[in-house]
């Protein structure tokens, strides 16, 4: 069915101008021909340029159009929808054209792929953990890709690059329990909000008593690019116990908190990927420094 229903729809689309009267009916036996051997999903690609096999002389001209009307109408009618659902969740659906869905897939696959079994496993588990169904996977990535993208590179919002600004005070970053507060209201985590600021700019806030700015501090605290580049070729993996996600999509990690007092330095720096630099901000669990220059983690009982 998934066959036929491709033929008729390319069928369906051919030019009624056509001077040829017996190029339809070509079409369609090419069509049926490949269908014996392609998926649906192949045979509607080649549909897309039939005419450039059965009709060559017009067929290529007529096809180029074809493909740029579609293209066009693609860009044109491209949407998205983000809405909350009261749940710590933000529920989306998008339509763009297949290009940009080829280069946001291949994207997220850069992010995704490297979680390989082993950054999974639990140290000391005798259980084989089972992998996460792809889409999971996939969301992860995408929330990944978004924490990366660097702010230099997107168009300015009100004079001001379209960054998400947190609010915290100072004892929650250096420890404490307060939520973050973004720019838009939406509040989130302490601990996931000194995640972030292991990867993300600080600038100090100075407030009065009625929450009025006073002073604006600089931004600072972040590993140079050098830094990265030689932190990766000394630990070439996380520094998580078992886990091989390669140094190049780690996060930096500070092993003493830049908040408390902690240097921008490489004897202060570990290689975290992002599942375990998560997991080293999260209270649930004990992180304990290994021999080797590792670290495991154990949730607290």
């Amino acid at each position: 069915m998934d066959h036929a229903r491709v033929i008729t729809e390319c069928l369906d689309r051919l030019p009624a101008d056509l001077d040829d009267p017996t190029i339809p009916l070509r079409a369609e036996q090419h069509l049926l021909a490949e269908a014996q051997h392609r998926d649906p999903k192949a045979l509607r690609v080649l549909a897309k340029h039939v005419l450039t096999v059965v009709a060559p002389e017009i067929g290529e001209a007529r096809d180029a159009r074809a493909l740029e009307a579609e293209e066009r109408l693609a860009r044109e009618t491209a949407w998205l929808t983000m809405s909350p659902d009261g749940r710590g969740s933000v529920v989306g659906k998008f339509k763009i054209p297949e290009l940009h869905g080829a280069m946001l897939k291949k994207t997220l696959l850069a992010f995704a792929a490297p979680k390989h079994q082993a950054a999974t496993q639990e140290p000391g588990g005798s259980e084989p953990v089972e992998r996460r169904p792809s889409p999971e996977r996939m969301g992860d990535a995408f929330c990944e890709l978004l924490e990366r993208i660097p702010a230099v590179s997107i168009p300015k919002l009100g004079g001001l690059n379209a960054t998400v600004v947190v609010t915290m005070d100072i004892a929650s970053l250096m420890g404490g329990l307060a939520p973050g507060v973004l720019d838009d209201g939406t509040t989130i985590s302490a601990t996931t909000a000194r995640r972030l600021a292991c990867e993300a700019g600080l600038i100090p806030a100075v407030l009065g008593s009625k929450s009025e700015l006073l002073d604006l501090g600089r931004t600072t605290r972040l590993f140079t690019g050098a830094q990265r580049r030689a932190l990766n070729t000394t630990q070439l993996t996380c520094t998580a116990e078992g886990c091989d996600w390669p140094a190049h999509l780690c996060h930096a990690h500070h092993d003493q908190p830049w908040s408390a007092g902690g240097a921008t330095d490489l004897t202060n720096a570990r290689n975290l990927c992002p599942r375990h630099h998560a997991r080293i901000h999260d209270p649930a669990y004990e992180t304990t420094h290994l021999p080797g220059g590792e670290v495991a983690f154990y949730r607290r009982t």
